[in-house]
């Protein structure tokens, strides 16, 4: 008797993507998310996560700089979009 599992489809299609890739894409799904609600600061703080996740990712997955200067750009503006919010 075989189970379906979900996990192996994922992990096929993730094969192909590094940490790095894989982070920005659940940056830009989850961005709606503060939007909807319409509260800027649940949009800053996670801005301020994905940030940190992204300056961690190339020391974790051997990914590109690239990703940390992201990180980085993203901490910068996360605290400026929470302090300007109501």
């Amino acid at each position: 008797m075989s189970i379906f599992f979900p996990i192996p489809l994922l992990d096929d299609f993730l094969v192909n993507y590094n940490l790095g890739q894989v982070i920005i894409l659940m940056f830009v799904l989850s961005l709606p998310v503060g939007f909807v609600f319409g509260s800027r600061k649940i949009t800053a703080i996670n801005i301020i996560v994905f940030g940190l996740l992204l300056l961690i990712a190339p020391s974790i997955g051997g990914g590109s700089v690239y990703f940390g200067y992201l990180g980085i750009i993203l901490l910068v503006l996360g605290p400026i979009i929470y302090a300007i919010s109501e």
